[in-house]
């Protein structure tokens, strides 16, 4: 079947899915931001609530009893308001300088947009990145060659994910409905559970991504046996958020979908 019989548009998140494999960024400026109160961060403490709007990452983060205990034993007080608006201030240029750097493409994902776009549908995205954290990340997309239609970042709607609001602007300000022509794909269980509120056909990312939590090179290092364990530890976690389908990386979509509608 061709695929613009059946989809109009593909959502695509940033960090894990196009681009930062691994979803690296976010972890380093998390760590950064909350060191410099004195709170050291587990990679696993940060990664479970990846995929939200980075505000409401720092809230959740503040809200972990775990958290406000290392807060409070380091500052003399549980973490107030005022701390949660200092650590997000804080964090902007963080996340700004890191994701930067992370910016690289993931492979496959150049060629799976121009895919779709040839077979017809149109292409966008959205993040849990400010627009001031995506400035440089959209930058080097460009000169990588990948130009989405639309871009909703982060404090565009009233509410984040795993909200569907994103991924509603975007429809609207593009004239696509219904909602079931849409596709979203993202790696973290936020974003899946924003496209399955938003009534979407939801694709989530195993390999590239959050779940994994890796850079390609060290992927690519582990023993086999290894790496597929976490690469399916991951495609579990996706699916019981309620992606319709997994994938490992972005390059794999195509032929996911065409098996999908076939």
């Amino acid at each position: 079947m061709n695929l613009a019989a059946r989809f109009d548009l593909v959502i695509f998140d940033w960090a894990g899915t196009m681009v930062d494999f691994g979803c690296l960024a976010p972890v380093h400026a998390m760590r950064q931001a909350f060191a410099r109160h004195g709170v050291s961060l587990t990679e696993l403490q940060i990664r479970r609530d990846m995929g939200k709007a980075k505000a409401d990452h720092v809230r959740a983060l503040l809200e972990d009893a775990g958290i406000g205990a290392a807060w409070s034993a380091a500052n003399g007080a549980a973490p107030t308001a005022q701390d949660r608006e200092v650590l997000i201030a804080e964090l902007g240029p963080l996340m700004r300088e890191q994701a930067a750097q992370a910016a690289t493409l993931i492979d496959g994902a150049r060629g799976t947009v121009e895919t779709l776009r040839a077979a017809g549908l149109r292409v966008a995205s959205s993040t849990g990145y400010t627009r001031d954290m995506m400035e440089p990340v959209l930058e080097r997309a460009v000169a990588q060659g990948y130009v989405p239609e639309h871009v909703v970042c982060s404090g565009e709607t009233p509410q984040g994910r795993p909200s569907p609001l994103m991924i509603y602007k975007a429809c609207a300000e593009l004239g696509v409905w219904p909602l079931s022509r849409v596709v979203k794909v993202d790696d973290a269980e936020a974003g899946v559970a924003e496209g399955r509120a938003a009534g979407c056909l939801t694709v989530g990312v195993a390999a590239s991504g959050n779940g994994v939590g890796l850079a390609a090179p060290a992927l690519a290092a582990l023993p086999a046996a290894e790496r597929a364990a976490r690469i399916a530890a991951s495609a579990r976690a996706l699916y019981a958020a309620g992606a319709d389908l997994v994938i490992d990386s972005v390059a794999d979509l195509v032929g996911a979908l065409e098996r999908h509608v076939g």
